[in-house]
């Protein structure tokens, strides 16, 4: 079974913490493709495991805001759907031979970790959730609207509870806590 996240480490900090990074990016990639009902293989996501400081010049540079932030994501595909609440579209079946990319993804190590802490989290559950839920952005999937993001908090509310984890939006305070520190 080839990988479906190929991990770029810019931040040493990732590269010790346990259990491997590596793992629980690929147990919450292909956790997001399984939920929309999507094989994994001839796919593959760039997953950039970076500190504050490179988050921040990403986040400026692309979203202009001048902070940091805990993931951001980058689409190969639009998939977004016409309306509102509706499911996106699949990305193109892939072609033999080499993986068909769904796009980038950048986690920074400060964020997730200072969230995890603040939220009472476990930290790898938290970053499986990130990693989950920027996957579910390249897949077209949202949260500007209150339908869009009643789409995708239900997929991610119910993937992570059939993977032994708590759903994140029913702890106190949690939708927003998630929501206000989340870039799309």
């Amino acid at each position: 079974m080839a990988d479906l996240v190929e991990l770029v480490v810019e931040d040493d900090r990732w590269v010790t913490f346990t259990p491997p990074l590596a793992g629980i990016a690929e147990r919450a990639a292909r956790a997001a493709l399984d939920a929309v009902g999507l094989a994994p293989e001839g796919y593959g996501i760039s997953l950039l495991a970076c500190g504050d400081a490179r988050i921040t010049e990403l986040n400026a540079e692309f979203r202009g805001r001048d902070k940091p932030t805990n993931v951001l994501s980058w689409p190969a595909y639009e998939l977004a759907p016409e309306s509102a609440g509706e499911v996106p579209w699949l990305p193109p079946e892939p072609l033999p031979g080499e993986p068909d990319s769904l796009g980038d993804i950048a986690l920074s190590y400060e964020t997730a970790l200072r969230e995890a802490m603040e939220q009472e989290k476990r930290a790898e559950d938290h970053i499986l959730h990130l990693i989950l839920h920027a996957t579910l952005h390249l897949l077209g999937y949202d949260h500007e609207t209150e339908a869009d993001a009643a789409l995708m908090e239900g997929i991610e509310s119910e993937t992570l509870v059939s993977m032994g984890l708590p759903d994140p939006y029913t702890l106190p305070d949690a939708e927003e806590a998630f929501l206000t520190r989340q870039e799309p």
